[in-house]
């Protein structure tokens, strides 16, 4: 119970950090670098739900979330969909997708599965970048204005609206779906496949289900990202990206829903503050990732936790 109550402290922060950071943030760079915290967030949860707390890892992430935003951009304007239904129906596509290479790919274990993520990404990323007619090709394609029953979401507050109240969502169902029976399957089949299979879990179809849960969020994140920026290149689809959200999962810490809002702001901030070395940054920021692994290898904030657990253990 000390630990669930520990859970929902946490989304009340949370929610209290989402509601006051619009008010202190100087101007519209910051508050646009929170809306894309927030997004990264929300893909970030899901996918560490699948790595973190099912064990399975996935670098081809980015497909779906190149998924969401193609759909989005291709059906409101080449059909003259309304946005929401353009969403719905990426995220549909997307989940079918999932599910039907979920069985095959999830059999599969350690560098084999991660090499079968990684494959389903470069294919995916290869037919946005062929099928230039209905995606742009290599040059990208803009993407309409998102409207909703006769209102456009425009700005930065109301998109920073959106993205907070998704985030908080997104936390809320991903603390409740680990509290739960199905959370506690997902963890067993991380501690040991074969022994969870031996306690009655069907392994097969909790793990098709949290890889198509992931897939389907980042799906969603990706149509909004689309709207929001107004601009949608192949790069999101693209294996770099995959690379970063996995790196966002690990620096904050695995099997942490906190910790991959943190990993996700961090690794969303450092680009932005090491633009100042001037062609050094990608070799700084590869010196923090290699710091945080070799002196936090659960991530930051499991490790952080873990060391006040211990102080406070010592003081007793």
């Amino acid at each position: 119970m000390k630990f669930l109550h520990m859970r929902h402290r946490g989304l009340l922060l949370l929610a209290l950090v989402l509601a006051v950071l619009p008010l202190v943030l100087p101007n519209a760079f910051y508050v646009d670098v929170a809306i894309r915290i927030a997004l990264n967030a929300i893909v970030v949860i899901a996918l560490n739900l699948l790595m973190g707390y099912t064990g399975q890892i996935s670098i081809g992430h980015a497909g779906f979330y190149g998924l969401g935003a193609y759909a989005s951009a291709a059906l409101t304007t080449h059909f003259n969909w309304p946005p929401l239904g353009a969403l719905a129906a990426g995220a549909a596509a997307t989940g079918l997708l999932a599910w039907l290479m979920a069985r095959p790919i999830l059999k599969l274990k350690g560098h084999t599965l991660a090499m079968a993520t990684l494959g389903l990404g470069i294919i995916i990323s290869i037919v946005i970048n062929n099928e230039a007619q209905w995606t742009g090709g290599p040059d990208g394609m803009s993407v309409p204005a998102f409207t909703l029953a006769g209102m456009t979401i425009a700005g930065e507050t109301s998109w920073y609206a959106v993205a907070a109240v998704l985030l908080l969502l997104m936390t809320w169902l991903a603390l409740n779906l680990i509290d739960s029976p199905v959370g506690r399957a997902l963890q067993a089949i991380h501690g040991s496949e074969i022994a969870a299979r031996v306690a009655g879990v069907d392994t097969t179809r909790f793990k098709v289900r949290v890889f198509v849960l992931s897939a389907v969020v980042a799906s969603i994140a990706g149509s909004i990202s689309a709207h929001y920026i107004g601009f949608i290149t192949p790069g999101m689809a693209g294996f770099f990206h995959s690379i970063e959200l996995v790196t966002m999962v690990v620096v904050g810490g695995m099997a942490s829903v906190f910790g991959s809002i943190i990993g996700a702001a961090l690794l969303t901030i450092l680009p932005q503050l090491l633009q100042t070395f001037e062609g050094w940054e990608v070799v700084v920021f590869g010196v923090i990732l290699m710091a945080t692994m070799i002196f936090m290898p659960k991530g930051l904030v499991p490790s952080i936790a873990q060391r006040l657990r211990a102080r406070r253990k010592g003081s007793n």
